[in-house]
């Protein structure tokens, strides 16, 4: 079976959509520790992110070296705070690079999620086959880029629990994911083995809605709202880096905790 994870053009950097957080906002979490991400650079100095001259490798280096900074502090073991269901905001807030109306819904009963990469099994899965594996349930904040948050409450399988049922590298660089509405993203495998990342499957213990990334989508405590990707169609385990949406945009990688 042919990947789904197949080499692809990426939007030219310079082409920023109408309805995502390009320019609005700097990074909610951009700084730190007097570090710069490439995306908050650039919308201080103006400068182009497809840029080829040294300005451009520049804000690339500070972008990179910000992210290794990012991932040297991270740790592992550490939880995120958690809250109580009262301060659970019904429903949750939409958020994506378009408007809610936009928004197309997944049948779940055709949907199957495709594995690739480092693992053994590459057999696809349906929603009766996530719904066979362990759940569990976490009420965390989402904070997103452009400075707005709010507390949600999600369940599904931990991400560690699915990728060993897979017999996942857990010694692999990276895991990668596509989506329906062709918002590919990845993430860092420490982070993918936190205890509170989940593939989220419902939120406030009903059945994730359209809008929210039905009938499966991403939910970490460690990484900012865009690093979550929603309806979720392919999952790759590899050392392969693979940019995501608005990392391609000039978005730091890391971008969490």
């Amino acid at each position: 079976m042919r990947s789904p994870f197949r080499p692809k053009v990426l939007p030219d950097p310079r082409i920023l959509d109408d309805h995502g957080p390009e320019i609005r906002a700097l990074e909610r979490r951009g700084f730190l520790r007097g570090g710069l991400s490439l995306g908050a650079l650039t919308m201080l100095t103006g400068c182009d992110v497809g840029d080829s001259t040294a300005i451009g490798k520049a804000l690339r280096a500070v972008s990179s070296f910000n992210d290794g900074v990012q991932a040297a502090l991270f740790d592992p073991d550490k939880l995120a705070p958690e809250y109580p269901e009262s301060m659970v905001l019904k429903p949750p807030r939409f958020n994506a690079y378009y408007p809610i109306e936009e928004v197309k819904p997944v049948d779940g009963e055709t949907w199957r999620l495709e594995v690739a990469g480092l693992v053994e099994s590459k057999r696809p899965w349906t929603r009766s086959d996530i719904a066979a594996l362990p759940e569990k349930e976490i009420i965390i904040r989402h904070i997103c880029v452009e400075g707005w948050d709010y507390i949600g409450q999600w369940s599904g399988v931990p991400l560690r629990t699915f990728l060993e049922r897979i017999g996942a590298d857990l010694k692999a660089k990276y895991v990668s994911f596509l989506t329906a509405d062709d918002y590919p993203s990845s993430i860092d495998m420490a982070t993918a083995l936190h205890p509170q990342t989940l593939l989220a499957t419902k939120y406030a213990r009903e059945t994730l809605p359209d809008p929210f990334g039905y009938p499966l989508r991403l939910r970490t405590s460690t990484k900012l709202g865009f690093k979550n990707p929603k309806w979720i169609t392919a999952i790759e385990v590899g050392n392969v880096y693979r940019p995501g949406y608005w990392e391609s945009r000039g978005f730091n990688w890391h971008s969490g905790l």
